[in-house]
C-alpha cells in the first residue's frame, strides 16, 4: 500500500439517467482497480424517481463518505478522482465542478466533497444544444432523458432548468476547478462529439487543466472505450495529477 492509502475512484456509471445496472461495469472495476485505486461503485437516485440535481449529490455524498472511511478502505482521501461516463459523465462533472457549492446535500456535511480529477467519458453537458447536432435521438422532448432528468419537461422550453443542469453553468476564471479529462468517441450517435467541443473550449479559454481526447471510429460508450488504449490514455493522464 502507498504511504497515505491508495487512491480513490468515485465511478458513475451512464445509464441515460435512468435506473444503473452498476455490476455490469465490473470489468471497468477490476482493470481499474489493478493499477492500484480503490473504485467507489456509485449508484445514484435515478431521474424516475428523483429530478436533478439528486444525482450530482449522490455522487458528492460519496466523495464524502471515501472521505469519513478512508481509514477503513486505506485509501487517501486527499487523492480522488470521479470518473464517469455519458450521463454518469454529466453526473461527475457536475459534482466536480461545484465540490461543497450549491447545489449540494447535508449527508456526511461534515466531510469536503473536493475532488482532485474528474474523467467525463462523452458526457451531456448543454441539454439545450444537444437537438442542434445529427443525433440518433430527439433530446428535447419532455419523455427524452435530459427532459426526464429535469423534471419531465421540453428542454427547450425550460432555459433556466437547463442552465441549472449544465456544468458550464457553474465554471469562472477565478473558482478552482479540478483537473478534467474528456473524452468522446468521433461517431457517438447518441450525445452529439460538440458537446465535449464546448466544454473543451469553455475550460481552455478560462485557464483551466484540461485535455481531450477524441477517439476517432468510437461510438456511444463502445468501440474504443473498453479498448486497453482508451483506459492507459486514462491512467497516464491520472497518474500526474493523483
Amino acid at each position: 500500500m502507498p504511504e497515505g492509502g491508495w487512491p480513490v475512484i468515485v465511478f458513475v456509471r451512464g445509464s441515460t439517467f435512468h435506473e444503473q445496472n452498476v455490476t455490469d461495469y465490473s470489468n471497468y472495476f477490476v482493470r481499474i482497480a489493478e493499477q492500484g485505486y480503490v473504485v467507489a461503485a456509485l449508484k445514484y437516485r435515478h431521474s424516475d424517481i428523483a429530478p436533478f440535481p439528486a444525482q450530482m449529490q449522490d455522487c458528492k455524498t460519496a466523495v464524502r463518505f471515501m472521505h469519513k472511511n478512508a481509514e477503513r478502505f486505506h485509501c487517501n482521501k486527499d487523492r480522488i478522482a470521479l470518473w464517469g461516463d455519458s450521463s454518469g459523465g454529466h453526473t461527475v462533472l457536475m459534482a466536480g465542478f461545484t465540490g461543497n457549492r450549491a447545489p449540494d446535500t447535508d449527508a456526511y456535511a461534515e466531510e469536503s466533497a473536493e475532488a482532485n480529477a474528474i474523467v467525463d467519458w462523452h458526457g451531456p453537458t448543454d441539454f439545450a444544444k444537444m437537438n442542434f447536432y445529427p443525433s440518433s435521438q430527439n433530446h428535447s422532448d419532455p419523455q427524452c432523458p435530459e427532459g426526464v432528468v429535469i423534471g419531465g419537461v421540453d428542454v427547450l422550453e425550460h432555459p433556466d432548468l437547463n442552465a441549472r443542469a449544465s456544468p458550464m453553468t457553474y465554471l469562472s476564471a477565478d473558482m478552482p476547478t479540478p483537473s478534467t479529462l474528456i473524452m468522446h468517441g468521433g461517431r457517438d450517435q447518441l450525445v452529439p462529439f460538440n458537446q465535449s467541443c464546448r466544454l473543451y473550449a469553455t475550460l481552455k479559454a478560462l485557464g483551466k487543466d484540461v485535455t481531450f481526447y477524441k477517439l476517432d471510429n468510437a461510438c456511444h460508450a463502445c468501440y474504443g472505450f473498453r479498448s486497453a488504449r482508451a483506459l492507459r490514455l486514462v491512467f497516464d493522464w491520472l497518474s500526474d495529477r493523483l
